[in-house]
This record gives structure tokens, sequence and C-alpha cells, in this order.
């Protein structure tokens, strides 16, 4: 792939910004006289530091109009007034800049905005180490350790809290009118509250949205223990939004989280997450066993149908109830549940059968007692009868 550049015409996506013989001569540099590669004094905080400082210098003469030294700017009302010495933090560490200033005071740099210290991409790290559980100290700890930039964790603070405005208008945006499906389950994430990190849950909705997209359509801080009381608010608080029909929800095994969804959307199909099925089960076994279990649980989600299930879970009775009676009982208990996704083809089965879309698309503190089975590969079939769910899927 290619893009076309104004002066030399076509370029590869691919070329490197510094030519070899550039790099030869730097790096004899860095070997001949001892220089540093990295930290304050490094060649490339350097490097960094004449690049901003070219940038805001171009952005000062498209400002003003004409080139510096150009007797153009003679008469034009405004001109260059020297620079201003300044020190960033970037995500590459501390760098110092000069930034150029107008006589007028009407120059607005772009780059690093007027009284702006952080560039955007630093503040994303810091919002991103704050994200994964890391207190302000362990922050300000890790930003010394790996950029030499110091910080204070009031700053971290200040830096996460300026984003909490774009976070509530982000919570409250209206959403689609129908989603074909929707995956929700909650998960467990370090929250830090009044100086202390605690692990509380953390519930999720994703929805897959007409055009195939995937959308976070929520993301709701709960206290103590999961509970279907918690979800029947989501819901709601979901339809107020705006969605007023769900196709397809698949959940985890939560005992009233099925009826928290139908007393908000009554027609739609409630789908116990398999994977949740599957862990569920081998920890009533020995781990000696499960392996074996697991092996002989696929005919059921792997049947052709509903009547193929249950057969299939009858042979797996004959061999197992002896020993590990509770297991067959998880899947009876849970039956209506579980067959909904069956009724659908293979394209459409893999993607209804698990809430793990959410596991593997946010990082999360997700504890198991082993390591969850491979995606089952459904048989073909042949194609249900036409209804109001397959219609639209």
């Amino acid at each position: 792939m290619t893009t076309k550049s104004k002066k030399s015409g076509p370029v590869d996506d691919g070329e490197p910004a510094l030519d070899e013989a550039t790099l030869d001569v730097l790096m004899a540099r860095i070997e001949n006289e001892g220089l540093e590669l990295l930290g304050p004094d490094g060649v490339l905080t350097g490097l960094t530091s004449q690049i901003m400082n070219r940038v805001l210098d171009v952005e000062l003469t498209e400002h003003l109009g004409y080139e510096k030294g150009d007797p153009a700017g003679n008469g034009s009302g405004n001109n260059r007034n020297g620079h201003s010495a300044k020190t960033v933090k970037t995500d590459a560490g501390e760098v110092p800049i000069r930034v150029p200033r107008d006589r007028n005071g009407s120059f607005e740099p772009k780059l690093v905005p007027k009284h702006q210290r952080r560039l955007s991409e630093f503040n994303d790290l810091v919002c991103g180490l704050m994200g994964r559980g890391m207190s302000t100290r362990d922050i300000c700890d890790q930003m010394m350790d790996t950029y030499q930039i110091e910080m204070t964790p009031a700053l971290v603070s200040k830096i996460t809290d300026a984003v909490l405005d774009e976070v509530k208008a982000w919570r409250h945006r209206p959403l689609d009118e129908m989603y074909p499906i929707v995956y929700m389950d909650a998960i467990v994430v370090r929250v830090r509250t009044d100086g202390v990190v605690t692990k509380r849950p953390c519930y999720i909705a994703m929805g897959v949205n007409l055009d195939g997209e995937k959308d976070i359509l929520g993301m709701w801080l709960g206290n103590g223990a999961e509970g279907a009381k918690f979800w029947l608010s989501v819901c709601t608080e979901i339809q107020h939004r705006g969605v007023e029909d769900i196709l397809i929800t698949c959940v985890d095994g939560l005992t009233g989280f099925d009826d928290a969804i139908e007393a908000v959307w009554p027609k739609a199909i409630v789908q116990t997450c398999v994977v949740h099925l599957i862990r569920n089960a081998t920890r009533f076994c020995a781990y000696s066993h499960r392996k074996e279990v697991a092996r002989d649980l696929k005919p059921l989600y792997n049947a052709v149908n509903a009547d193929a299930a249950q057969t299939a879970l009858a042979a797996f009775e004959k061999k197992w109830d002896d020993r590990y009676p509770a297991i067959g009982l998880l899947w009876r208990r849970n039956w209506e549940r579980f067959i909904p996704f069956l009724d659908f083809k293979p394209e459409i089965r893999k993607i209804v059968y698990t809430t793990d879309v959410i596991v593997n698309q946010l990082p999360r503190v997700y504890g198991v007692a082993s390591e969850p089975p491979e995606p089952h590969r459904p048989v073909p079939l042949a194609r249900p009868e036409p209804s109001r769910h397959l219609a639209v899927l």
C-alpha cells in the first residue's frame, strides 16, 4: 500500500523517517563521544526536542503568514517575539522545548497548547496505568524508573480527574433502538477509593449492533458480590437510554439474571454462557478427571438440536452420576437457558454461546479453578425454521 507525497510522488508507508546514512552518523557520534541514547540528556530526548521546536516554528509561520526574515512581514502588524523555555512531559520522558511567541500574543500552539506541560499521549499513559489498578504512588515510581519523570500523587489524580466529564458524557449517551446480541457479565477490577485499592465487581454490557460492530453499552461498579438486583437496574438504565428491543442476551448462570432481563425485554432470548457451565461443572470433580469430564460434555453443546443434546446428557450421566451426580443436576437445572443457541446455525452459535467476548476485550481479574476448555466447533446442521430472531440474524 502506498500514499502520495506532494513532493516526491508515491512513498511506501513503511519508509523510515531517517535514512541509513543519517542513522550511521548519529550512531557514530553516540559511540565516539560516549553520548547517552536515553534519559534526560540522551540523544533521543534531544532529537525529540529539536523536532518539536521545528514544528512549533512552522505553526507560528502559518499563523503569521510569512517566513522568518521575509520582508513581507514588515508592517504586517504582528511579528516574532522570541521564545519561552518550557519542559513538556511525554511518554518518552521530559523534553525541553522553546515555544515561539508573537508580539500580539495571538499565537495558540497546537502541538503544546498554552499552559499545558503534558502531551495527550502522556495523559493517556497515566490513565492507562491507573485503569490497571496501580495506585498514584506506584504510578509515580513507575514513571521515574522508566522515563525519569518526577511526578506527585496529586498530579496523577489531577490527570485522571480531567477525564471524568468525558466518562460521564459517554455513560449517558443515547443507544440504538435494537441490538441483535447483547453480552452481559461482571468482572472483578481494582478500584481506588479514598486512597485504598480494593476489588469490586464491574458490570459490563456489550452489544452487537445491526452493522455487526461491538459497542460497550456501559460499565457500572457494584458493591459486594454480583447480584441480579443490580443487573435489573442496569437493564432498566439501558432501556431508558433508548434500547427498546434485544433479540439474544448471553449471560452467566447467575440466579435471577434471566428474570431481570425478561422484566425489561419480555421477548428477548436468554442464553446461559456455555463456557460458564463447563467451568462450573468441572469444579465438582477431581482435578485428575477434569479433562475427561470436559471432553464428555462436548456432545451436549455440539449437538444438532435439543433432543440430541438430551440424549448426550443422559449418556454423560450414565457414565459419571455414580461419582459426580452434581454435574448432571447442574446442566438440568440450567437446561432451558442452555438449549436456545442450539436452534441456530453454526455461524450464530459461535458468537452467542459464551460471554467470554467481554473477557477477551477488557482487562480483568478472572480466577478459575482450571483452564477453560477449548472453544467448540459446531457440526453443520440444517437451517432452523424462520423466526423473529433468525430473520434479523
